[in-house]
Parts: structure tokens; sequence; C-alpha cells
């Protein structure tokens, strides 16, 4: 496992962190936390082989939040001296005893042991930033003019992203962690057009917790995409009805992601997240009856999973993290929370779902690595096909729609593959399917082994107001869905 670099070591971030929280104690706060923070990012971009946008960030700072009078006060800053900590605290104080007078509910937090001077890093080979960005660019380049050489193509864009975050936590009860966590995204999709009709196509490899060397697994998805452009732009358009589908994880991720992971935030469920893309059907009176989905649909919420882009050792609210069960048998059991809403719940602890995505913001509840288990036993992709007699098999995520509640949803793809008696039978396009979340996840007869099993995710889940976005996971086999309405997208966009 790499080290964090030294240069973030060096900073003084324990004797910052020293005089913030003493300064809270010595004004009477309850509970204190300091967090230092510095986010590297990287975005290079290119259309057809020449370089369009480049852009390198660096942000460092640090913030003070306390719990003073029963409520929240929160103050941040970028000056990294003793001095600027303590007033910080301050600062952070005032705004709680300012707060206090309007509070309707008091702040309290689910205990937590404490814990004393870790360290965390993310699972990679190859940090991104040690790579120079005239060899990222170089790389994209090659790959693009490669595609361009393809006749059935007529553009290219290519562009990856990176981030390295690291974090440096410490509060009154004692945990003190130092962390560090890579990710990163290269994609590239070709375009082209056939009888006036355009359309595109792109890798379906997922960002990920992983580090450079992640770009040789894109790479060996580029020979294909010419080839399945052409079969797309020739293919019929679908005939509307309803289909069994079999969805491909670089599908289904999403659907997880819309319909369950954002479905069972706590907050969310209780309303108290509401301006940002609603609430949530799945609400506590729920929990432990509703029948989500079928008996094969197991989801868990995990912080820990190798690579995945909410993977976390301690949260931001010193916790450590872990998996556990949101979906059990297709029954709700249980919820994504922080330390604030499980103490309000009742829950004994948190499972680690704070997070905060600058040194600027405070944290709130974020979603975990939200996934699907596969069956231990279970068929291959190719045998989950075989089961079907009329359908479509979907593979690559594209354009999704779901409501306020997390409940009616309509989904896209990137390709769509007739299935007639077990077998491929050649692409369709314009599909889109519809469903309510419950109806499609119950209606759920099959899942794939281990085998079938890949990571999902995105970079920018967006939560909060003001906003704040943060990457998540999401993992899941291939899996049968029977009797689903299927839509044929240009004939619904002329209603």
């Amino acid at each position: 496992m790499p080290d964090i670099d030294a240069d973030f070591l060096a900073l003084p971030m324990r004797r910052l962190a020293d005089a913030a929280l003493q300064a809270a104690r010595d004004l009477g706060a309850d509970h204190a936390d300091f967090r230092l923070e510095r986010i590297r990012g990287r975005y290079v971009s290119l259309a057809d082989a020449e370089l369009d946008s480049e852009s390198d960030t660096d942000t460092l700072g640090f913030a003070v939040r306390v719990i003073h009078r029963g409520v929240w006060g929160f103050a941040a800053d970028t000056v990294l001296t003793t001095d600027a900590a303590a007033a910080v605290a301050r600062r952070a104080v005032e705004v709680a005893t300012v707060s206090a007078a309007v509070a309707t509910e008091r702040v309290e937090l689910a205990p937590e042991p404490a814990h004393r001077d870790v360290t965390w890093v993310s699972s990679y080979t190859v940090d991104p930033f040690t790579v120079t960005p005239r060899e990222q660019t170089a790389l994209l380049a090659g790959w693009s003019r490669r595609l361009l050489e393809d006749s059935r193509v007529n553009h290219v864009d290519a562009s990856f992203e990176a981030v390295k975050e690291q974090k440096f936590y410490a509060d009154t009860a004692g945990t003190v962690t130092t962390q560090q966590r890579v990710r990163i995204a290269p994609e590239v999709e070709v375009v082209a057009t056939r009888d006036g009709r355009l359309d595109s196509m792109r890798t379906i490899s997922a960002p990920a917790g992983r580090g450079w060397e992640y770009t040789a697994q894109v790479e060996l998805e580029l020979d294909a995409l010419p080839e399945l452009l052409a079969e797309k732009l020739a293919a019929p358009s679908v005939e509307a009805g309803r289909y069994d589908l079999v969805i491909h994880p670089s599908n289904l991720w999403l659907t997880i992601h819309e319909s369950i992971g954002h479905a069972t935030e706590l907050d969310r469920a209780l309303g108290y997240e509401a301006a940002y893309a609603g609430t949530s059907f799945a609400t506590p009176d729920k929990l432990g009856t509703l029948r989500y989905g079928s008996p094969i649909m197991n989801v868990t919420g995990d912080r820990t999973a190798e690579n995945g882009l909410a993977t976390i050792g301690y949260d931001d609210e010193g916790v450590a993290t872990s998996s556990f069960d949101l979906i059990r048998e297709g029954v709700l059991v249980g919820y994504q929370r922080d330390r604030r809403i499980s103490r309000l719940q009742g829950y004994e602890s948190s499972n680690g779902c704070a997070h905060a995505d600058s040194p600027s913001t405070m944290p709130i509840q974020r979603m975990a690595n939200v996934s699907l288990a596969p069956d231990p036993d279970g068929p291959s992709t190719d045998e989950l096909i075989s089961q079907v007699e009329r359908g479509v098999y979907i593979v690559g995520d594209k354009s999704w729609s779901i409501d306020m509640q997390r409940y009616n949803f309509q989904f896209t793809g990137q390709r769509f593959y007739r299935i007639e008696n077990g077998r491929l039978a050649g692409m369709v396009r314009d599909v889109a399917y519809q469903a309510t979340t419950t109806d499609f996840w119950n209606a759920m007869r099959a899942v794939g082994g281990p085998q079938t099993y890949e990571l999902g995710g995105s970079f920018m889940c967006g939560k909060g107001q003001p906003g704040q976005v943060a990457a998540v996971s999401h993992g899941c086999p291939t899996a049968v869905f029977s009797d689903i309405r299927v839509l044929n997208t240009v004939q619904e966009a002329g209603r």
C-alpha cells in the first residue's frame, strides 16, 4: 500500500487541532472536531486527439465543528496558524450561540469509541499525480488517433479525471485519523452519423478508487467501439411493450444508486433532506416490513469495499467504517446513517456515513457503496440470457429520470440487444425501461454469480443545500427482471 504523502504529513495539523479543540473546550462546547483537508484534482479532455481543456486544482484548508448549547456551530479558514485555528473555533461557537435562539431540536451524537492516531490509505498502485499532464494527454491522444483511423468513426472525445483526497481529523473525544484516497475516471466516446442519424458509444469501465494503472483496463475496450457504434446506428428501433430484461452491471449500478442508494439514506427518509432531489418512499415506519424486492435481493451499504469510490477507513465524524445490511431477502432492514441521525432515531451507533466534500463544507450524511449481492453459486451472464425467451439485454448507462420520492423511474443505456429463445438476436435502439421501485425489484427473478459482479459508480453524486458532491460506487451482478415496460424513446419524444 502507498504511504501518505510526506508534504501533507509535514503540515502543522496536530498543532492546529490542539489550538482549535482547546479553544472550543474553553468556551464550553460539548463536542468539537477539527478537520484539515487537502484535495487535488486534475481533468484533461481531448476532442479528435487535440487538447480541449486541462485543469489542475489544489484546495487546502481546515474546519472546526462544534456542538454548543445543543446546536451545531461551524467555521472554516485557510490560514494554517494556531491563532487562526483558535479564532475559527471561537467563530464556530459564536455561530452555535446565535443559532441556539431559533433551534427547534437538540443535536446529540451517537457514541463512538476513540480511535487514536490511526491511518488509512486507499488501494492503488500508481498515484495519477506522479504522471505528468503531458504524459496523460499523450495517452488520450494516442487512443483518439487510433479510433479516428476507423472510417466508421467521425469524432472522438477522450477525458481523464483524477482526485487525491487527504484528511486529518481530531476531536475532543480523542480520535485522531490521517487518511489518503485516490480515485480516477478515464473515458472515451466515439460519435458517428448514418442516414442522417447521430449516435455515440463510450467505454463502460466505471470510475474507480484506483490509480493510473486503471487506464489499462479502459484501453481494452477501445478496439470494440467502432463496431459497436456501427451496429447501433444500423439497428432497428425497438418495438415498445413488455419484456424480460437482462441488465449488465454497467447499467444496473445507476438504477441501484437512484432507487435504493438515495432511498435508504435515513435523513432523506425522515424528511430532513428534501430540497435536493426530494425525500424517500422508504420511510422508517416500513422498516422490517417493506417488501422492497424479491427474496433473492440482498443489498448492503459498504464503506470498506476495495476500490469503491465511497470507501474510507474513518468517516468525517471519526467513525470506523463497516459493511451493513440495507435489504435482506427483499425486505428493508436498514439505513445509511451519520451520528446525529442515528442518535435521533435511537440507534446505538452510526454506520459511518458522514462526509464533507471540501475543507469549507460541513459533513452531512452521504451514501456508502450500496451494492446488490450476487448468488454465490449463480450463473454466468450467458446462462442468464439463455433463460429468457423474449427480452432485451442492456449494457452501459446513459440518461435517467426518477421522481422526488425515489419511486417512479425511467432509465436508458448505451447498447441494447434483442433476446429471442435464449440467444442474442442483434442490437435494437431507442430503448428505455420504466417502472416503480418496488415493482421493478420484486420482478427480479435471477442474479448472476460472482463472476458477473462489477463495480459501477460516479464522481458526481449531489446532495445538500448548499450542494455538495461525493463519489460513490455500486457493485452488482448481471440480473434478470420479468415483464418490465419498455418504451421507444423516439416515439415518446413525439408525444
